[in-house]
């Protein structure tokens, strides 16, 4: 897990980094465009897809096997979903955001935790769809596939919310405010 959070926050601060200078801007400014969503995309999914093939056989309610290529699939798109809201989203959404906020806490920290955890109730779906296609294996009915999904759904949005909003909404937040001080650092000593 640690392995694929670093990876994921050092490739959005490289993009950052490298689209700064390569548009002789401000080091600590950051990007929210189809490169950074890219990037992190790649670096995340290929180590989450791993992870969740592991976990998927550790945990399974079927004999370890590979996964099939739609579970890939749907947890691929959820991945991308995920990385998207908490990449590329958050700066988007927070001017959005009644300016009263920032006497509280800034908008983007509050775009960055809405915005991940916000997410999850669209791609819990697509989570349960590709863990169902995993421990069911076996020719069953659309309707009844969509019936375990539609039971789980409120359960799994939520525990899947619990799950990234230390992750993406904590993290990012840490990473913005770190990064941010580093490169105005970095700035004022140049």
């Amino acid at each position: 897990m640690m392995l694929l959070y670093s990876s994921t926050y050092l490739t959005a601060n490289l993009v950052d980094t490298i689209s700064s200078a390569a548009q002789n801007q401000p080091a600590s400014t950051t990007t929210s465009g189809l490169a950074k969503f890219g990037a992190v995309s790649s670096v995340n999914m290929s180590l989450a897809l791993f992870k969740d093939s592991q976990f998927t056989k550790m945990f399974g309610t079927v004999a370890p096997r590979p996964l099939p290529p739609a579970s890939y699939a749907l947890l691929a798109l959820r991945d991308s979903m995920t990385i998207f809201a908490s990449f590329n989203l958050p700066s988007k959404f927070a001017p959005t955001l009644p300016e009263s906020i920032e006497n509280h806490c800034s908008r983007l920290s509050v775009a960055q935790f809405a915005t991940p955890a916000f997410i999850q109730v669209f791609n819990a779906p697509l989570h349960l769809l590709g863990l169902d296609l995993y421990n069911r294996n076996r020719p069953t009915a659309v309707r009844d596939r969509l019936s375990k999904v539609w039971r789980d759904w409120p359960a799994t949005s939520l525990a899947r919310m619990c799950r990234v909003l230390p992750a993406f909404g904590i993290g990012g937040v840490v990473n913005h405010n770190t990064r941010a001080r580093m490169m105005n650092a970095l700035d004022r000593g140049s």
